[in-house]
C-alpha cells in the first residue's frame, strides 16, 4: 500500500460514535502532518463518497460510501450478523457486556456489541478500534493468528493505554505464550481503568484467527466461578461462530482447549 493511501486511510479511524464529526484543524493535528496535505487527503475522501462535509461548520463526517461497502462486505462475507446470535447468547448466560472484533490492519474493528442490562456495567462503542497487544480480544488474535500479524505488531511501538499496559515486546510475547497454552486470554486493566476481558478467537479456513468474541466486566464482578463459567460460554460461541462463517481452529487453539477443559473440569 503506498504511503499516500495508507494516510488517507488512516484518517478515517479518527471517526467514531463519540466523535462522528471532526474539522481540518483537528484531523491535521491528530495525523501529524502538514494542514495542506491533509486537506489534499480529505478532499480524496469527500470525492470518493467516504467522507461528507458539512455545509455549515466545514466539518468531516463518514459518507455514504463507507456504508455501501459495509454491505457488500456484508453481504459477501456476512460477519456482523453471525456474531449477533452469540453475543446475545453470552449477556443471557453471564449477564455481562459481549463484543465481537475482526482483524482490521494493524488493529481490531469492533463488529458487534451487546450490552448487559446491569446498571454498573461496560460500554462500548460501535466501531471501535482495539489495539492488539493490550485487549484479551487482541491477544487471543495475536496468540492464534499468523507470524506475520505478530511480527508487525511487536516491531511497531506498543502505546500505553493505562499504567498496567505491556508495552516490552518481550512481556507481550510471554502473554501469547500463556494464551497459546490455555486457549484464552484475559486482560485486567490493560486498556481500560476498572474492565476486565476475557476473549477467545473465531477462526478462518485456514485455521488462523480472523477475530474474537469477548466479555467484558467491571473488575470488582469478576471471581474464580465467573471466569470459568464466561471462558466456558465463550469457548461454545466462538466454536458457533467459526463453523457459520466455514472456519476451523488450528491444531495449537485444539490442543490447549483439551487442556483447559482437563485442568477445569467437565462443566468447562
Amino acid at each position: 500500500m503506498s504511503s499516500t493511501v495508507a494516510k488517507a486511510l488512516s484518517l478515517l479511524e479518527f471517526f467514531s460514535e463519540e466523535e462522528p464529526e471532526l474539522g481540518l484543524s483537528e484531523l491535521t493535528r491528530r495525523a501529524g502532518i502538514n494542514k495542506a496535505s491533509v486537506y489534499r487527503l480529505l478532499t480524496s475522501l469527500t470525492d470518493a463518497g467516504l467522507l461528507e462535509q458539512k455545509e455549515g461548520t466545514r466539518a468531516y463526517s463518514l459518507g455514504a460510501g463507507i456504508l455501501r461497502l459495509a454491505q457488500i462486505r456484508e453481504a459477501t462475507a456476512p460477519i456482523a450478523s453471525i456474531v449477533r446470535p452469540a453475543l446475545e447468547q453470552l449477556v443471557q448466560k453471564v449477564g455481562e457486556t459481549a463484543h465481537a472484533s475482526i482483524i482490521s490492519g494493524p488493529a481490531l474493528a469492533t463488529i458487534g456489541i451487546c450490552e448487559s442490562t446491569r446498571s454498573t456495567r461496560v460500554s462500548l462503542i460501535a466501531g471501535e478500534i482495539l489495539p492488539l497487544h493490550s485487549t484479551a480480544s487482541g491477544v487471543a488474535v495475536l496468540a492464534f493468528g499468523s507470524q506475520a500479524l505478530r511480527d508487525r505488531t511487536l516491531s511497531a511501538p506498543l502505546k500505553s493505554q493505562t499504567v498496567y499496559t505491556m508495552t516490552d515486546p518481550e512481556e507481550v510475547l510471554e502473554n501469547i505464550a500463556i494464551v497459546q497454552q490455555r486457549g484464552y486470554a484475559t486482560s485486567e486493566e490493560e486498556n481500560e481503568e476498572d474492565v476486565y476481558g476475557i476473549a477467545v478467537p473465531f477462526f478462518d479456513q485456514s485455521g488462523l484467527a480472523q477475530g474474537a468474541l469477548a466479555v467484558a466486566t467491571p473488575c470488582h464482578r469478576m471471581t474464580d466461578r465467573l471466569l470459568q463459567q464466561i471462558v466456558t460460554s465463550l469457548r461454545h460461541e466462538a466454536e458457533a461462530v467459526s463453523r457459520a462463517i466455514g472456519g476451523q481452529p488450528s491444531q495449537m487453539f485444539s490442543r490447549a482447549i483439551k487442556q483447559t477443559i482437563e485442568r477445569m473440569g467437565p462443566k468447562f
